[in-house]
C-alpha cells in the first residue's frame, strides 16, 4: 500500500452514471489485476474504495458509478485537479491458475476490473471469452475494447435492448471454457455459482470502513471456518473457499 497524490488527467462520461477516470502517478504499489484504490474526498470521513480497471507505468484508470456524494463529487472533477489516493489495496486476481481458454464474467460496475485482467491475460497468451452483463443499453460500457482484446465477447441485457436478452448465465451455459474469473453483484456470483463448470475466482464489491483490513468491517466467513477480510485477503477469493449460505 502507497499514499499519494494523482493529478487527474481525464474525467469522461461513458454510459448512465458511469464515469472514467485517468490519473497520472506512481503505479508500483500495484502488482496484480483486481486491486483497488481508495480516494480521499475532502469533508467526507471514510475514503472511496474504487477497483482499478487497468494501470501502466504511470497512470492508473478507474471507472466508477455516481451512487452516493462520493462519487458525485468525483464526476464533476476536472483535468489538473489532485486526489490523495492510497493504491496497492487487496488481493488481485491470480492468473497462473488460468487455463488457455478462461472465461471472464462481469457484470455492472464489476465489468471495470475485468478489462486489467483481459489484458494480462491476453499478454501471457491465453484466449479468454468474455461476458458483459447489464440491464440496459444505456448502461453498457467498454465492450469495444474487449471486444479488441478478444473476438469471442458477448453482451447481455436484461431488457434485450443490447446484445443477448437475459442474465450472463443465458450465454455462460453454451461456453466452453476451461476457468473462470468474475466480478459483479452478489445475484449474479450465486446464478454463476450455480451452474459453473470449473474452478475460478470471484471478485468481490463490498462496503468497506477503513479499506486496509484494521475495522473488519468487510469480513466474511469462508469455508475452513475462519474469516477473510474482503479488503485486505480480497476482493478476490476462490471459487472452492466460498461460504455460499453466508455470503
Amino acid at each position: 500500500m502507497k499514499q499519494g497524490f494523482y493529478e487527474i488527467t481525464e474525467n469522461i462520461k461513458l454510459a448512465h452514471n458511469t464515469f472514467e477516470m485517468r490519473l497520472c502517478g506512481d503505479t508500483s504499489a500495484f502488482t496484480n489485476p483486481g486491486q483497488f484504490l481508495n480516494i480521499k474526498l475532502d469533508g467526507l470521513f471514510l475514503r472511496r474504495p474504487i477497483s482499478v480497471c487497468s494501470y501502466s507505468e504511470n497512470e492508473i484508470v478507474i471507472i466508477y458509478k455516481t451512487v452516493g456524494e462520493g462519487t458525485e463529487r468525483m464526476s464533476k472533477m476536472l483535468s489538473g485537479e489532485k486526489l490523495d489516493i492510497l493504491t496497492g489495496l487487496g488481493n488481485g486476481f491470480d492468473t497462473s491458475k488460468s487455463t488457455d481458454s478462461p472465461l471472464v464474467i462481469g457484470g455492472g460496475a464489476g465489468v471495470a476490473p475485468l478489462y486489467g485482467l483481459c489484458e494480462c491475460l491476453v499478454r501471457e497468451g491465453k484466449k479468454p471469452k468474455v461476458i458483459l452483463g447489464f440491464n440496459s443499453k444505456d448502461e453498457v460500457y467498454y465492450e469495444d475494447k474487449f471486444a479488441a482484446l478478444t473476438p469471442d465477447t458477448y453482451v447481455t441485457t436484461v431488457d434485450g435492448t443490447h446484445g443477448t436478452k437475459g442474465f450472463v448465465t443465458d450465454v455462460m451455459k453454451n461456453l466452453d471454457y476451461g476457468y473462470f474469473y468474475t466480478c459483479g453483484p452478489m445475484p449474479m456470483f450465486k446464478a454463476v455459482e450455480k451452474i459453473a463448470k470449473t474452478s475460478g475466482q470471484f471478485s468481490f464489491e463490498e462496503r468497506m470502513g477503513c479499506g486496509f483490513g484494521a475495522c473488519m468491517g468487510c469480513s466474511c466467513k469462508i469455508l475452513t471456518g475462519g474469516y477473510k477480510r474482503i479488503c485486505k485477503e480480497g476482493p478476490v477469493m476462490e471459487r472452492d473457499e466460498i461460504l455460499w449460505t453466508q455470503a
